[in-house]
């Protein structure tokens, strides 16, 4: 008897494959926390997420639109970039618009054509003709680090013609808004010069 049950010992302590599967959920669960944690750090010092809200940068940008902005390293805006800047209002208001008139120029709107130091802008970003020149019928001259921004919606979007906005300082810019990843079917890089 004693022979017998040492034969179905071994039948009965069959291994299952279950051990594999446990180390295998946990190395995946590890390496989704790193890659989340590594997200976070990226977003929280060398970039930011953003959400667009409204429909000044149509038709580059819509409504609820999810952006990767670059914080770090992006000191000196180019014309055409587009930026996020801080209205300096108090509340954290964020605005999102394209970078038309640089530090030192002058910028003017009449007839619907920009012209920067007396010379008409050739670009064709915006989505119709501007309408309204705002503060920016008479000539803006903007002073080191401030920045002349328009919305792509030219007549749509408050911006840099507007009085409560003005023209942009250096420091109220949080970055250039690079990456769209929502929704998932227009996600790629965002379309600057």
């Amino acid at each position: 008897m004693i022979r017998r049950r040492r034969e179905e010992r071994p039948e009965r302590a069959e291994k299952r494959e279950y051990p594999g599967f446990v180390e295998d959920l946990l190395n995946t669960a590890i390496a989704f926390l790193l890659v989340s944690a590594a997200a976070v750090l990226i977003l929280l010092f060398i970039g930011r997420a953003a959400i667009v809200n409204g429909d000044s940068m149509q038709p580059m940008l819509h409504d609820g639109d999810m952006l990767i902005v670059q914080k770090i390293a992006y000191h000196h805006p180019k014309r055409f970039d587009i930026v996020v800047f801080d209205s300096l209002d108090g509340r954290g208001t964020l605005f999102i618009k394209r970078v038309i008139g640089l530090p030192g120029e002058t910028i003017q709107i009449q007839d619907g054509e920009i012209t920067i130091d007396g010379e008409i802008l050739e670009e064709d970003y915006g989505l119709e003709p501007i309408k309204n020149a705002g503060i920016a019928s008479d000539p803006i001259s903007l002073g080191e680090e401030e920045y002349f921004v328009l919305g792509d919606n030219r007549n749509n979007s408050g911006d840099s013609r507007s009085v409560s906005v003005g023209a942009v300082k250096q420091e109220q810019i949080e970055g250039k808004a690079l990456f769209r990843f929502w929704p998932l079917g227009d996600s790629g890089l965002l379309k600057h010069q």
